[in-house]
């Protein structure tokens, strides 16, 4: 009964929703192959085109510091055995799952710059630009008190055991293997309505803790938006100044009580987020998965958003980049001017749902990105350099950053000058290497018309090129997801 409620609302709220389903919201098989349907994903629009540097020659976008798409772009290849449907594939996610072992050499700023140029592999008479972003680490001692509210969605729909269950177990690991004495946590849960399941709670108290996520259960129906609300509350109650300050929310985003449109939603999300509380958003489940409204409160409510669809994943995201959960820059925005004198044409690869208008970059009103401890962000840019020019002699573009410290409301500036060495694709780092090999990747799955003459072989060559960091496995899993692809 829930399920057909869901339909209906859906059909009568749909054209409030900022992004557009294929006919009444759900891909059909014919579309996207034999997966389970009602998942909800934004319809992928283009690609970003190639633009003309003499018309338009700045650039800006705010970072993305997601890593879900990639982690549901896997599940559908290595668990359903079928290539994701395009919407599910973004590729800035797909590349910033992974943490890049980047530079940090200046402890001015939270986050240090890096960049480079090398030919473009799926099309060596153009350039690629890679622009690395790498927050401060911050030894586990000197990680700030948190203030935790986990906000659980315990309704129906969660009953499978890739929903609630898994979620238990990744906050249970959480508590005991993360969690400081002078921490506290705090469990908000939804289903009909809101209603706070355990107090804020000493991280001394870690039993209590515990007994209280083994109590849930799921039944019921879905009211997101109160229990949003909720857990605003009770974080601000708690509040630690100076602190770090976040709510966990662990959902299918399955919102069927109260404001369930996605316009509703990030309105909310966007006046919360003033209360200077943070958000990670994990989404679980298949089948009535609401990817697109998730990542639309964790990009407008000072947020990033996860997908955990099984233990390594949970353990990638709760245990080994907990650094992630503490913010070093919010707002982070990017700007980048091309040199008219040696690029003719650029496009920037992703970010398509993360494009800002020239004049939003001095904006400190506009939202944009955050980013974790330890955590790296990367963007690659595909550039048409103009014939017989000395790239060496005059910089390739210039960067601008905007960033603002947690608690702050004024940006600070930052500049990146990137020259062009002339380096071949088979001279470049392996982060180059790596990072080009996912977009190649996202390309050949979404059948992108800039992907050339790329194939999975060129892929997987690129990728094994590389000797990275690796100390969980998950980039030589990647390999893995390429090769089982290359065969679908």
């Amino acid at each position: 009964m829930k399920r057909l409620n869901y339909i209906l609302v859906f059909l009568l709220l749909g054209s409030l929703y900022n992004c557009t389903y294929l006919d009444d919201g759900y891909y059909a098989e014919s579309d996207y192959g034999n997966y389970e349907q009602g998942d909800n994903y934004e319809k992928k629009g283009e690609e970003n085109p190639f633009i003309n540097v003499a018309d338009e020659p700045i650039s800006t976008f705010s970072i993305d510091a997601d890593g879900a798409s990639y982690a549901n772009v896997r599940r559908f290849i290595k668990q359903d055995n079928i290539l994701p449907p395009k919407a599910a594939i973004r590729t800035e996610e797909l590349i910033n799952y992974f943490n890049y072992d980047y530079p940090f050499e200046n402890f001015e700023h939270p986050i240090f710059l890096s960049g480079e140029v090398s030919a473009c592999p799926w099309k060596p008479a153009n350039k690629l630009v890679r622009i690395g972003i790498k927050g401060e680490s911050i030894p586990e001692n000197n990680l700030p008190a948190s203030n935790f509210i986990f906000l659980i969605d315990i309704s129906g729909s969660m009953s499978q055991g890739d929903k609630l269950d898994l979620l238990k177990e990744g906050f249970k690991s959480f508590v005991d293997k993360k969690m400081k004495s002078d921490d506290k946590v705090a469990i908000v849960t939804y289903a009909g309505a809101s209603r706070v399941h355990l107090e804020s709670t000493a991280g001394t108290e870690k039993s209590k803790i515990k007994d209280a996520i083994d109590e849930l259960d799921s039944g019921g129906s879905t009211a997101g938006a109160e229990g949003i609300i909720t857990a605003y509350e009770i974080a601000e109650q708690n509040f630690i100044v100076g602190g770090n300050n976040r709510i966990i929310i662990g959902t299918d985003g399955d919102f069927n009580v109260g404001p369930v449109s996605q316009d509703e939603l990030v309105a909310l999300i966007e006046e919360k987020r003033e209360t200077g509380v943070f958000i990670t958003v994990l989404g679980v489940g298949r089948g009535n998965l609401n990817d697109a409204a998730l990542e639309q409160i964790a990009n407008n409510g000072n947020g990033t958003y996860e997908y955990i669809d099984n233990l390594a994943q949970l353990e990638k995201v709760f245990i080994h980049e907990f650094e992630k959960f503490f913010t070093v820059a919010k707002d982070v925005k990017v700007q980048v001017e091309f040199n008219p004198a040696n690029v003719e044409q650029y496009r920037l690869i992703g970010y398509e749902n993360r494009l800002l208008n020239e004049e939003d970059f001095e904006d400190d009103k506009k939202d944009a990105g955050e980013i974790g401890a330890n955590q790296s962000i990367t963007a690659l840019y595909e550039i048409v350099p103009k014939d017989n020019i000395d790239f060496r002699t005059v910089p390739t573009f210039s960067i601008d950053f905007r960033y603002k410290k947690p608690d702050a409301d004024v940006s600070i500036p930052m500049e990146l000058d990137i020259y062009d060495e002339g380096n071949s694709f088979e001279k470049s780092s392996d982060f180059m290497k790596f990072t080009s090999g996912i977009a190649a990747f996202a390309m050949l799955i979404t059948d992108s018309e800039y992907k050339e003459e790329t194939n999975y072989n060129d892929v997987i060559d690129w990728l094994k090129s590389t000797n990275l960091k690796d100390v969980h496995g998950f980039k030589s899993e990647f390999i893995k997801v390429v090769e089982k692809a290359e065969g679908m």
